[in-house]
Formats: C-alpha cells, structure tokens, sequence
C-alpha cells in the first residue's frame, strides 16, 4: 500500500467519508468526470493501516474515498453536492447500519478553496433544512489517504448480489430516497 500526501493531486482530488466505502465509492464513480474512486482509509497516524485494524478503532482512520476527477468535466462542488446526497450527514455516530468512529462523514479538503466550497455548501443546506437537524459531517484538513485492500476495491462490482443485499438492508438507499426522491 502507498500514501498519498497531504500536497498531492491537491487538485481535482477530493477526500470524503460517507460510512461504508463501498456505497461512496459507487456512487463517485456514476458521477460524469470522475476518474476512479478508491476505497480506503484517510484522517488517521499509522501508516497503510489494515481493514482489520482501521475497524478495530485503534489508528483513528475513517473509511474514506479519493475521488479523482476531470475538473473540465465536473466541479469539485459537484463531486460534495453528490456526496450529501447518498449519505444522513446528521448522524455522526456512524452510517445506517455501520457504527463508529471508522464510520462516521467526514469531508477532508485538500486546500482552502475545497473548504470554502464544503462550508458554502453546507449552510446552504442548513437555511434550507433539507435534512431536518443540523449537519454533523466533519470538515478536516487532508493529511493522508491509504487505499483499502484491493478485495475491498470495486466491490460493487467484482460481488454485486453480495453488495446489493448490503446496501438495501443497510438502509442506506430508502433513506437516500426519503430526502432527495423530490429534489433531484
């Protein structure tokens, strides 16, 4: 495994966390412009961290995506604008029926303009209160990212019965409709 330092692909790069990676990492990679989105783990001190250690709770990561992207083709706003719309950025206890620390949103700006762009954002939001409570994602500095184990990469498509019986039962996609079904 490798890390990707806090100065690297600073643009059109963007770090997010939204519970389990796979759902974001789905989700990323429907966006028009998007690259590749890679699942792993960012916002912790030990280097290339394990699955097994991340979900122990031990090293401080989160399960996170690095989303990179064609900024000809589409904004880095764009690419946060997508992510509030497949997570409940009100819990920060976790995602659906993913809980902890490792799973909770997070958005880590790789440089002042992105945290501009994630503040402007989110107190759009909340005037408007498409969510109903406030919004508890948390807005971090970029420090590293290291990619998950490759089983873990593109999992929605290398297992996608096993994926898709996930994230219906996860909750994750009735909630996801319940907010945005009318907003689109």
């Amino acid at each position: 495994m490798f890390s990707l330092s806090s100065n690297a692909f600073a643009d059109g790069k963007a770090t997010i966390a939204g519970g389990c990676f796979w759902c974001i990492e789905e989700a990323m990679e429907k966006v028009d412009g998007v690259k590749e989105a890679v699942s792993g783990f960012s916002g912790g001190d030990k280097v290339n961290p394990s699955y097994k250690e991340v979900a122990s709770g031990l090293t401080k990561h989160i399960e996170a995506v690095q989303v990179s992207f064609d900024e000809k083709k589409v904004s880095y706003e764009t690419i946060i604008r997508k992510f509030f719309m497949n997570i409940d950025p009100t819990d920060d206890g976790g995602q659906f029926v993913d809980r902890g620390p490792h799973y909770a949103p997070a958005i880590f700006y790789h440089n002042d303009e992105q945290k501009n762009i994630v503040d402007k954002i989110i107190k759009e939001f909340e005037e408007k209160k498409i969510f109903g409570s406030k919004i508890k994602v948390a807005v971090r500095s970029y420090k590293n990212f290291y990619p998950a184990e490759e089983y873990h990469q593109d999992y929605y498509k290398k297992s996608p019965i096993r994926y898709k019986f996930y994230k219906f039962n996860s909750g994750r996609t009735q909630y996801v409709n319940s907010i945005w079904k009318d907003k689109k």
